[in-house]
C-alpha cells in the first residue's frame, strides 16, 4: 500500500521498513532555536521507619492522588519498582528548569513525608531486592520479556531499583544537528563520572561507582546502546538504523503483549516475522521507540539519559553543567576537546569515575568551564560540585563513606528522614 503524505493512517499497516524509515525519519529531530529544557527526577521511594520495607502500590498512589497541582507544573508518575517521577514541562532556560523542579520537589517530598514515605535520590536501590509493585500491564510484558530473553536480573534490576535524572533539550538548528548529538554522546562518559551516584545495590558493594550504568551496560546493546553509527555525520540515519535493527519488545495490541523471541523491527516491517498475525502499523512504530532507551534518545528533541539521580545539593549543579556544555556555543567547543580522549570510556566512567586520570582531566575542565557561567543563584551548588570533582570524588564516593561509618540501612533512613 502506497505512503500517504501523512505516511499511513494509524490503524493501517505499514508497506514496509522503507515507509517505516521515512516516519521515523521524520519524528527524529525538528529544527529550531535552542534554549528550551525539560527535567525529569526519579526518586526511590522508602518507608521511612522501616527502609528494608517497599512500600506498596495503594500506599504510594494514595499521596500521588491527595497532590495538588504543583506549582513548577511537573506531572507525578511512579515507576514499577515504586520509585517516583517528576516530569516538568519545557522551561525557557536552565535555571527557569532548575527552579520549578526544585520548588515541585519541595512540595513532593513534604506530601510522603506526611505519609511516613521519604524520597531518597541514588542511580540504584542501595538496600531492597529488586521487585515490581506498579501493576500496569506494559511492566509486566517488559518484565516477561526480559525473563524470556535471558535478562532476566538486569531487566528486574533495570525496572525497578534505578533511579536518574533525565534532562530533556531543542534540537537545534538542523544544521548543527550532528555536532550536537556527537556531543552529547562524548559527554556521556565524563558526566557519568561527575554524576556516579549508586555504588551498591541489593545491600552489597558492586564495585562500580555508577551501578545503575553497570545494569544498563547488561542489556541488549541494540535497545540500550549508544545510537551513533559510522561517522555519525547523519543522527536521523544512525537512529533509522537503529530503531529497524533493534528487536520488537512489546506489541500493541492495545494490552502490551511480550515478544519472547528475537525478531527486529524490520524483519515485521518487511513481512519476513508477523507479530499479531500482520505487519506493524504507525502504532506499532511509536510503540517500538519507546521501548528502545539509548544513552541519547532523539524525540523530535534530544532526551540526554545517562545520569544518576543525586542529592538536592549537587543535582541542579550538574543538570547546569551539562545543558550549558551543550547549549552553550563556546562551552560546546571546550567540552568537546576536552572529552575526545574519552568520548567513548562508558564502562571506565561507570567502574571507577574520576579514579581515571582522563576522565579526572575532563571532568575538571568542562565543571570548571560550566561555573565560569553559572548565576549567583546557582553559586553554592555549583561550588559543591566544582571542589568534589577538584578532590575526584563523586556522589557515590560519599554515599560510601555514610554506608561505611552508619551502616547501609541507617545511612537510608537518615536520607529518606530528608537528612542531607
Amino acid at each position: 500500500m502506497p505512503v500517504t503524505s501523512d505516511h499511513t493512517l494509524a490503524d493501517e499497516e505499514l508497506a514496509g521498513s522503507v515507509a517505516a524509515a521515512q516516519y521515523i525519519t521524520d519524528g527524529c529531530l525538528s529544527g529550531g532555536s535552542l534554549g528550551r529544557v525539560g527535567l525529569e527526577v526519579e526518586a526511590h521511594c522508602y518507608d521511612s521507619a522501616d527502609p528494608n520495607r517497599r512500600p506498596s502500590w495503594d500506599q504510594i498512589i494514595a499521596v500521588v492522588t491527595t497532590l495538588p497541582i504543583l506549582p513548577g507544573g511537573s506531572v507525578v508518575t511512579v515507576e514499577p519498582g515504586g520509585a517516583v517521577e517528576l516530569s516538568g514541562p519545557p522551561a525557557t532556560g536552565v535555571v527557569a528548569a532548575i527552579e520549578s523542579m526544585t520548588t515541585d520537589q519541595t512540595v513532593l517530598r513534604s506530601a510522603f513525608s506526611e505519609a511516613g514515605l521519604g524520597l531518597v535520590s541514588l542511580g540504584a536501590d542501595p538496600l531492597r531486592p529488586a521487585k515490581r509493585v506498579n501493576p500496569g500491564a506494559r511492566y509486566a510484558a517488559m518484565e516477561q520479556f526480559f525473563a524470556a530473553t535471558g535478562s532476566g536480573v538486569a531487566g528486574a534490576a533495570m525496572m525497578t531499583s534505578t533511579a536518574s535524572i533525565q534532562v530533556n533539550l531543542d534540537a537545534g538548528p538542523q544544521t548543527g544537528w550532528a555536532a550536537r548529538v556527537r556531543l552529547a554522546h562524548a559527554l556521556g562518559p565524563t558526566m557519568v563520572a561527575i554524576a556516579a551516584n549508586s555504588p551498591l545495590v541489593g545491600g552489597e558493594f558492586s564495585g562500580w561507582q555508577s551501578t545503575r550504568q553497570q545494569v544498563w551496560g547488561q542489556l541488549d546493546s541494540a535497545r540500550c546502546g549508544p545510537i551513533l553509527g559510522g561517522n555519525g555525520h547523519d543522527p536521523s540515519a544512525d537512529w533509522v538504523r537503529y530503531a529497524l535493527k533493534a528487536p520488537v519488545m512489546l506489541v500493541h495490541a492495545p494490552a502490551a503483549v511480550p515478544v519472547t523471541h528475537y525478531v527486529p523491527f524490520i524483519d515485521w516491517a518487511d513481512g519476513r516475522a508477523l507479530l499479531g498475525g500482520r505487519r506493524p502499523t504507525v502504532v506499532d512504530i511509536d510503540y517500538h521507540l519507546t521501548t528502545l532507551f539509548p544513552p541519547v534518545r532523539p524525540r523530535g528533541w534530544l532526551e540526554i539519559r545517562y545520569l544518576d539521580a543525586v542529592p538536592d545539593a549537587l543535582w541542579p549543579a550538574v543538570v547546569f553543567t551539562l545543558v550549558t556544555l551543550l547549549d552553550d556555543p563556546a562551552a560546546a567547543d571546550i567540552a568537546a576537546e576536552a572529552v575526545e580522549p574519552v568520548g567513548s570510556a562508558w564502562d571506565t566512567a561507570a567502574r571507577i569515575g574520576l579514579a581515571d586520570r582522563r576522565l579526572y582531566a575532563a571532568a575538571n575542565r568542562c565543571v570548571g568551564v560550566a561555573a565560569q557561567r553559572a548565576p549567583t543563584r546557582l553559586h553554592d551548588t555549583m561550588q559543591r560540585l566544582v571542589e568534589s570533582v577538584e578532590r575526584g570524588r563523586c556522589p557515590a564516593d560519599y554515599f560510601a563513606d555514610r554506608v561505611i561509618e552508619q551502616g547501609l540501612a541507617a545511612t537510608v533512613a537518615r536520607l529518606a528522614h530528608g537528612e542531607s
